[in-house]
């Protein structure tokens, strides 16, 4: 009977604490996700895995930012760069150029163009998604409705945990051709 109170004790309790404080974490805090697509590329490559925080307060989000969300028309969750905030007026024109209420944004993010003409105007606590690789990501451009509700937002990608050699911040551009 003694030794059956301490494996419980001194095996069990911890094993069923770690479980539990594993599970807070996921559920509060942040979660990983693997990455299926290239539609990122080359910031982020299929088969990637990234930390992602949890995102309590949408407020915080800004253009730019690399969001993973839940699209209610694709039924699945998906990861892209978050263009159009709620009241935006997004732009894309010559060759790609992407102009947000009249002002172009920089996109050295953008490595694969692809030239389309297009306007949205981003409804109240809905959001603007597109990949970075522009030339072959199903991203808003290609919804039937381009626009994600604020609810479905679930994280802000921090940086890649796997593979390792790629450990670390996001890199851009050229420069994650390579890396």
């Amino acid at each position: 009977m003694k030794s059956l109170k301490y494996i419980v004790k001194e095996w069990l309790l911890p094993i069923l604490a770690a479980i539990i404080l594993a599970m807070l974490i996921r559920e509060f805090l942040f979660y990983q996700v693997k990455v299926p697509s290239g539609s990122m590329y080359p910031t982020i490559k299929a088969g990637d895995r990234i930390l992602v925080t949890k995102v309590y307060n949408k407020k915080k989000l800004k253009s730019g930012d690399i969001v993973v969300f839940k699209s209610n028309e694709l039924k699945e969750v998906l990861i892209k760069r978050l263009i159009g905030l709620p009241g935006d007026e997004v732009i894309v024109k010559d060759k790609g150029r992407v102009f947000i209420n009249g002002s172009e944004i920089a996109q050295p993010y953008v490595v694969n163009k692809e030239d389309l003409d297009m306007k949205f105007k981003v409804p109240e606590n809905k959001y603007l998604f597109f990949g970075d690789n522009r030339a072959d990501s199903r991203d808003a451009r290609r919804w039937e409705n381009p626009y994600i509700d604020g609810n479905d937002i679930k994280g802000k990608a921090q940086f890649i945990i796997y593979p390792f050699k790629r450990f670390g911040k996001f890199v851009i551009g050229n420069v994650a051709l390579n890396h």
